[in-house]
């Protein structure tokens, strides 16, 4: 592997499991000092490790502290972090909706405000923000976890025009259902999780489900100081769901 990574700090949120551990290994496999955030980790983690609630401001701040702290500066903020939601409109409560938008949305803004300073001091300053193609395909029983996941695919081209200013670029990258413990929870507590398996399958033109490691490879390019002038794009790695139409 190329070492475009080197000398280079990254921030992962939600990266005990699933994509975040992915992109975490990944990075560093690449040359990266990586900081995985996350609330419960790992005690004998191969990566630096900060317990962190992103709903909770305060524990942002002292993780980025933390990070700066240890490694001295940040260069790559991956705001993984995130919760799902399954239903319509009619069977998500309000406290569920701000449950959700509170980690899926504000968890971002606050992480992205926290480590701001420090990445406008980077020569390689970004950002990349994991969505989803639901922000842009309606699939059934995903009212609320879509709405946050346009949520944002919005904010992310917002902040990409506000930080050009700051050297920092802004991309997400926009997985389809992925093999991730999350997708093993839903599976668990459907009526009939091979039947339910066996739909997410099917509604993805590849006949499969997404690979962490895959959504990983993502981000990193997005990530990459190579990708210079990438800013602004929801890159999407969902074997087609999002474009192709194939009967």
């Amino acid at each position: 592997m190329t070492q475009e990574f080197d000398a280079l700090v990254a921030i992962v949120t939600g990266g005990a499991s699933g994509i975040g551990a992915a992109t975490a290994d990944y990075l560093s496999a690449r040359g990266a000092s990586v900081a995985v955030l996350d609330r419960s980790v790992p005690e004998d983690g191969q990566h630096f490790s900060v317990a962190c609630d992103v709903t909770d401001g305060s524990q942002v701040a002292s993780a980025v502290d933390r990070v700066v702290e240890r490694f001295g500066g940040i260069d790559i903020l991956i705001n993984n972090a995130g919760i799902g939601a399954v239903g319509p409109v009619s069977e998500n409560d309000d406290d569920e909706w701000r449950r959700v938008l509170d980690v899926n949305v504000l968890g971002i803004v606050r992480l992205s405000r926290a480590a701001l300073p420090h990445l406008q001091r980077s020569a390689a300053g970004a950002i990349v923000n994991t969505c989803s193609v639901v922000a842009s395909v309606g699939v059934p029983n995903r009212a609320l976890y879509s709405a946050s996941k346009g949520a944002v695919e919005s904010l992310t081209r917002a902040m990409a025009a506000d930080f050009l200013q700051h050297g920092i670029r802004v991309n997400a990258v926009s997985p389809g259902t992925a093999d991730t413990p999350w997708v093993a929870r839903l599976l668990a507590a459907a009526d009939d999780p091979k039947a339910t398996e066996a739909a997410l399958v099917a509604r993805q033109p590849m006949g499969r489900l997404i690979t962490a490691a895959e959504v990983a490879h993502a981000i990193a390019y997005l990530a990459s100081p190579l990708s210079a002038s990438t800013t602004g794009t929801v890159l999407a790695v969902d074997g087609g769901m999002h474009s192709l139409r194939l009967n």
